[in-house]
């Protein structure tokens, strides 16, 4: 296997190595060595089968069951495998039939053109997301990481103050928000919950912002003055030397880590070009996402 750095420090690309077949004990370790060091992994030319893809990803923990596919009854899910997410712009089971302009399914994923952080809006968000592409439109479709740790290097010293003890509120209604789109369901499951804005990687040590579209509050700030402030340092943290922009081939598989990384699809023309991924992410279970006591209110 070998590892080369398409963004230093970032982004690498994985050569050398199947991951259609089953993985040494070996193998899976320096798959999470490089994940520390880099956060970001392209794994070219993997044609991987729906149940390949579930085998691949849990080795690195218990895979997370995606909310739509519980909700949804066995004959209508895309998928028999529970724990793929469907990224694409079909109408269901349909492929040859894409989501029309007004279809509420369309409304909703079109926030994930926004920088965010997989399932930050839980109480513990996701570890890796792994993304596998079948499909890809002719332009645009793009994915784009922006590395949280190197923006919060970047910050001066004053707002690392500022952020280091900071307390904020994820909730999937401040997102969809942001586009117009009125999340509805049970308050209980939509409350806000609230993280760290800095965090500490538990291996490297590194500190790294948490930043997502899906916060929409600071513990003890005015909410026009914290969404203002977020907007600000959200623009810091996706500035290009911090970003790497994933142009897609079929059969392209990428990991990343949500810890430190936030990501974001880029518009195509999803009326009337295919684009079909599929997405499997693990549990963030002992992630360094802790819930300090309330902030006092800022100056």
């Amino acid at each position: 296997m070998m590892i080369q750095p398409i963004q230093p420090g970032f982004v690498g690309v994985v050569t050398g190595i199947d991951i259609c077949q089953n993985l040494t004990g070996q193998q899976v370790a320096q798959i999470e060595a490089a994940m520390d060091s880099f956060a970001v992994l392209s794994f070219p030319n993997q044609p991987l089968t729906d149940e390949q893809q579930v085998v691949f990803s849990a080795n690195f923990g218990e895979l997370e069951i995606p909310l739509a596919a519980q909700m949804m009854a066995p004959e209508k899910r895309r998928f028999q495998k529970i724990e793929l997410g469907d990224i694409s712009n079909f109408d269901g089971k349909n492929t040859d039939k894409l989501r029309d302009r007004e279809d509420s399914r369309r409304m909703y994923a079109l926030a994930n053109r926004l920088w965010h952080s997989d399932a930050s809006f839980r109480a513990v968000g996701a570890g890796y997301t792994l993304l596998h592409s079948r499909v890809n439109p002719t332009k645009g479709g793009n994915t784009e990481f922006a590395d949280m740790r190197a923006a919060y290097d970047a910050l001066d010293m004053k707002t690392k103050a500022l952020v280091d003890d900071m307390i904020v509120g994820h909730s999937i209604v401040y997102s969809r928000e942001q586009i117009g789109f009125e999340v509805k369901g049970e308050a209980d499951n939509l409350k806000p919950v609230k993280h760290r804005l800095v965090v500490t990687h538990p291996v490297t040590g590194r500190k790294s912002l948490y930043l997502s579209s899906h916060i929409g509050e600071i513990d003890g700030w005015l909410i026009p003055e914290a969404r203002a402030f977020l907007r600000d340092l959200t623009e810091h943290a996706t500035q290009r030397q911090f970003v790497y922009s994933h142009k897609w081939e079929v059969n392209d598989l990428v990991m990343w880590d949500n810890r430190t990384v936030m990501h974001r699809a880029t518009r195509f023309d999803d009326l009337k070009e295919r684009r079909d991924l599929r997405r499997t992410s693990i549990k963030g279970v002992g992630l360094a996402i802790d819930h300090a006591p309330v902030q006092q209110a800022a100056e």
